[in-house]
């Protein structure tokens, strides 16, 4: 189980291809290793409410959550949030060059007891 939530400031919509970004996070997740890709998710949120520091109007905001089940090794959790945060900085090189831009990553281990997974993506992964 783990979950790529990327929320960005509404005012980023215009300015960078969200899909793409949301498509190459979705495909790093995968291309860690950490996250079984019948359990990984990825979604855009997009926060039309905020404020980005010294409350510059022309300032960017994206922010990745990731949460994901127990049972990982601490330098594994690591490796796959550098990797995945250099996608995010990679995907909004040129936007960082013009304006202002804060990214910012987390990872959150939930508890195995306190969260409940049930999919059937396993009996149709074979089917095209």
């Amino acid at each position: 189980m783990a979950h790529a939530i990327v929320e960005y400031s509404e005012n980023i919509e215009n300015i960078i291809n969200l899909q793409d970004l949301i498509d190459k996070i979705h495909q790093c997740c995968l291309e860690t290793g950490v996250f079984p890709a019948q359990g990984m998710r990825t979604r855009g949120v997009k926060r039309e409410l905020f404020r980005v520091g010294n409350v510059n109007e022309e300032a960017f905001f994206v922010h990745i959550q990731i949460k994901m089940g127990p049972g990982r090794k601490e330098n594994e959790k690591q490796r796959a949030m550098e990797e995945i945060f250099s996608v995010l900085e990679l995907e909004t090189e040129n936007l960082r060059k013009k304006a202002p831009v804060a990214l910012s990553i987390e990872v959150n281990e939930l508890p195995e007891k306190l969260r409940i997974n049930n999919n059937n993506l396993r009996d149709f992964n074979s089917i095209s």
